[in-house]
């Protein structure tokens, strides 16, 4: 066998699995099944894979020489808020064409619970001739890549993972036992899949509780970051999250009620997370007020004000734009007829609408010639305090500069 894990899908989870697995000394294939995206490893990185060994294949043939196959493929909510698991049966099908009796196969897709053992495993089983659990060990571990988390890698966050059999959960065990320093046994796939769901929806309706106390706090002269930095002094009971002007990233809360109609419950489950859905995506435009309030104090009007956008990328120091509230707060600033321009140092080019969005090269020129300067990611390049000195108008919406310094969200 010339390797003996293949990677299938180069983007966010694909590439740094394949990171961590070359690492490990396991000899790895990438199975490219379209443009990579999303990834933040370095091209120096990339290189580096390359000379241990790592190798990025288009010939499916590679698929059928390996013992463990991982589908990275993406997941994304569609226009029905339901989940498209297009790439992911793209992968399968191009797997199971050269699917071998006792290779491990394992989903870490984002997935909805029973898309392991009732979307991708008829694909696997047709495709091949050969029986899951039996012939082929099927398992699910959700991915828990944090970008650009030096603390936490692959290697060091405990790795979940369950299998359609006891068998399958053990050998997909036995992969990830080399990899990670700890792997934790869910008692099945739908329980493995289902934390992936709680992980997720539990990251954005405790983002949405802030978004709300920050609206709250803000009509009531409460400086909630200082609140926060309070409450995160109790040493239980209280994580800290913080509110933003939306929520980015790749992974997306998973409603019940969008899923497909064979895993629903019945009644209406997890309301909270439909309600959370609707509390971020109100934050691009309650951003837009706060700018057309803060215009208009200063007796500026949003129509014909030059707006400098600072940060369009969803995290800080990262050039992944991955659901970056950026790109609507942008749309809802030109719908107000306000000329806006961007600065981030990560993105060298930036459209909107179709439309490239001029770049500002020198960032205390063109926050001195703003009527309004607007930071939606802190890259910890800023200087937010010699902002706030060169800025007319600064609206902070993460919280990050000095108290005082700016208009905070």
């Amino acid at each position: 066998m010339p390797a003996d894990l293949a990677v299938i899908g180069l983007g966010h989870l694909g590439l740094p699995l394949a990171q961590a697995a070359v690492a490990a000394g396991i000899e790895t294939v990438g199975y490219d099944i379209g443009p990579a995206t999303g990834s933040t490893l370095t091209a120096a990185e990339v290189r580096r894979m390359s000379a241990a060994g790592f190798r990025v294949t288009a010939n499916p043939a590679d698929l059928g020489r390996v013992r463990t196959a991982v589908i990275c493929a993406p997941t994304q909510l569609g226009a029905d808020r339901a989940l498209d698991l297009g790439a992911v049966g793209e992968a399968g099908r191009a797997l199971a064409a050269r699917l071998r009796p006792h290779t491990t196969v394992i989903l870490e897709s984002a997935a909805h619970p029973g898309t392991t053992e009732e979307y991708l495993r008829p694909i696997l089983e047709s495709g091949s001739g050969l029986r899951a659990g039996r012939d082929f060990h099927l398992a699910y571990s959700p991915s828990r890549h944090d970008p650009g988390n030096r603390t936490h890698t692959i290697a060091n966050t405990p790795k979940v993972i369950g299998g359609l059999t006891p068998a399958c959960t053990e050998s997909a065990h036995a992969f990830y036992a080399r990899i990670a320093e700890k792997v934790v046994r869910a008692r099945g796939l739908r329980e493995a899949e289902t934390v992936q769901l709680l992980e997720t929806n539990y990251r954005h309706v405790n983002i949405a509780l802030m978004n709300e106390m920050a609206v709250l706090c803000h009509d009531l002269g409460v400086d909630l970051w200082d609140v926060i930095r309070c409450a995160e002094t109790k040493p239980y009971g209280f994580q800290a999250f913080r509110p933003g002007p939306g929520v980015g990233g790749h992974s997306v809360p998973l409603d019940p009620n969008y899923l497909p109609h064979t895993t629903r419950t019945p009644g209406h489950p997890l309301r909270m997370v439909g309600l959370a859905q609707e509390i971020n995506g109100r934050m691009p435009q309650y951003v837009i007020q706060r700018c057309a309030t803060l215009l208009n104090e200063h007796g500026k009007s949003a129509r014909g004000a030059r707006v400098l956008l600072l940060g369009v990328t969803y995290k800080p120091d990262l050039a992944d734009q991955e659901g970056s509230p950026a790109p609507e707060i942008a749309s809802r600033l030109l719908d107000l007829g306000a000329l806006i321009s961007y600065h981030d140092p990560y993105v060298a080019g930036w459209r909107v609408r179709g439309q490239p969005v001029p770049r500002a090269e020198s960032l205390y020129e063109a926050a001195a010639t703003a009527d309004l300067t607007i930071l939606l990611q802190h890259h910890r390049t800023y200087d937010l305090q010699g902002l706030a000195v060169k800025a007319q108008l600064l609206l902070d919406t993460r919280g990050a500069s000095p108290a005082g310094a700016a208009h905070r969200l």
